[in-house]
């Protein structure tokens, strides 16, 4: 199943569109994040897979 959102991120005093793109299948679980190789898309995978244990559900990264 795909889904696609938007949402916004605070670069200074501006506000960035951001597009979010997700693809669900079944398999092993395992996530993917893409864009400019910056220490902040490298960390957010850390803050990703935190969120996503917190929020309750069972996740085990594969990658």
């Amino acid at each position: 199943m795909y889904g696609k959102t938007v949402s916004y991120a605070i670069k200074g005093i501006d506000a960035q569109q951001i597009t979010v793109e997700a693809d669900i299948k079944g398999g092993l679980s395992k996530f993917t994040i893409v864009g400019l190789p910056s220490n902040s898309i490298k960390e957010s995978r850390d803050r990703v897979s935190a969120a996503i244990k917190n929020s309750g559900f069972k996740f085990t990264t594969h990658n």
